[in-house]
């Protein structure tokens, strides 16, 4: 269990304060006013996640071995957690219920709504908030493109420890390799453009080529559809590679070079962007040292991206998190693929992708 004396704690239970403590907390930070007090606050509410998260963990990896599932965790990013409450007026910061997530990857949407379904049946006292279908993106993709499916979780249990976590939210993200694939990207264009396709933000037209890919994805790799479900097959790889010749995204994101910094065995790794899109890797062997070191970062460092992940082995780092390590490969050869799998002769043999590469160059 994760060492909550990382953050002095008040003499209440709840880490904060209270709930309401929190909110007003955050609402401060929303409106520019926060003190030090508010600051200390919600370092103090979103550093007792960690327990959550760590719990969950071993939840899942207990559920998930020896089937080949990636599990990672992953922090919320404090910036990520400011630009949420203002891109969203109305929400209080102590429902906001994605600060700790943990992320399974499947090979495929069978397996993932199998693993799914069992782990509703788990016996334990946490308790899921949503309804079954409220955030499956999967049925009812975003606009933006984004499917997978989400769970929350709320954390409670009978031990003297665990009673401060009780009331944290928890999500768990489920999606497929082809759906991670794309998540991905759609994280590198964040880095390396001035748009964000993911939130909305910026030139409207990345949004778009990734909405028509998150298409080209699903029919082509998962027999599904996304948002553009009653565009035709070739249509729609048209009104794509018609996207991709302005945007050259394709090119863009096959000149990242995969960062080469290793991820040793060390479990709990900070990773660090620069302004340029270079990638620190800060590893640690305990949860609270990665933990006191990531606020000392995030003080440092207001305007870089920094995350603390978890992951058992350095291949789970990668996978889960190939966004920072700018890794869009298998992103472009599902594409690739994809293409020139919706364009072929009906009944004609499946296409090596070889044509699409010379269209997309």
């Amino acid at each position: 269990m994760f060492d909550l004396t990382v953050m002095p704690q008040t003499q209440s239970n709840y880490p904060g304060g209270s709930k309401k403590r929190v909110t007003r907390a955050g609402a401060a930070m929303r409106d520019g006013t926060a003190t030090e007090e508010d600051l200390r606050v919600i370092d103090e509410w979103r550093a007792a996640h960690r327990g959550v998260l760590n719990t969950f963990q071993a939840i899942l990896r207990n559920r998930t071995k020896g089937t080949g599932i990636a599990v990672a965790q992953r922090h919320k990013r404090k910036r990520t957690i400011f630009d949420k409450l203002q891109r969203f007026s109305q929400m209080q910061l102590a429902r906001m219920d994605d600060v700790a997530g943990c992320r399974l990857i499947f090979q495929r949407m069978k397996d993932l709504y199998e693993f799914r379904s069992a782990f509703h049946e788990a016996r334990f006292k946490h308790q899921r908030r949503n309804e079954l279908d409220k955030y499956d993106y999967i049925k009812q993709p975003k606009d933006t493109g984004y499917r997978g499916v989400h769970d929350v979780y709320e954390y409670d249990v009978n031990s003297e420890v665990g009673k401060s976590l009780a009331g944290l939210y928890v999500e768990i993200q489920y999606r497929t390799l082809v759906q991670h694939a794309w998540a991905t990207a759609v994280e590198v264009i964040g880095f390396v453009t001035e748009s964000q396709p993911k939130f909305q933000q910026g030139d409207g037209r990345y949004e778009k080529a990734m909405a028509l890919a998150s298409e080209i994805l699903a029919r082509a790799h998962e027999s599904a559809k996304g948002t553009y479900p009653d565009l035709s097959d070739r249509d729609l790889v048209k009104d794509f590679l018609a996207m991709d010749r302005e945007l050259h995204l394709l090119r863009m994101l096959r000149g990242l070079n995969a960062s080469d910094k290793a991820v040793s065995a060390k479990r709990n790794a900070i990773l660090i962007m620069s302004a340029t899109g270079e990638l620190e890797v800060k590893m640690f062997r305990e949860a609270p040292d990665a933990l006191r070191a990531l606020f000392e970062l995030e003080k440092e460092m207001p305007d870089r991206d920094i995350v603390l992940v978890r992951a058992d082995t350095s291949d789970e780092v990668r996978i889960a998190f190939r966004n920072y390590f700018s890794d869009a490969r298998d992103f472009i050869k599902l594409i690739e693929d994809g293409c020139a799998k919706l364009t072929q002769p009906r009944g004609g043999r499946h296409a090596s992708g070889k044509a699409t590469r010379k269209w997309v160059k």
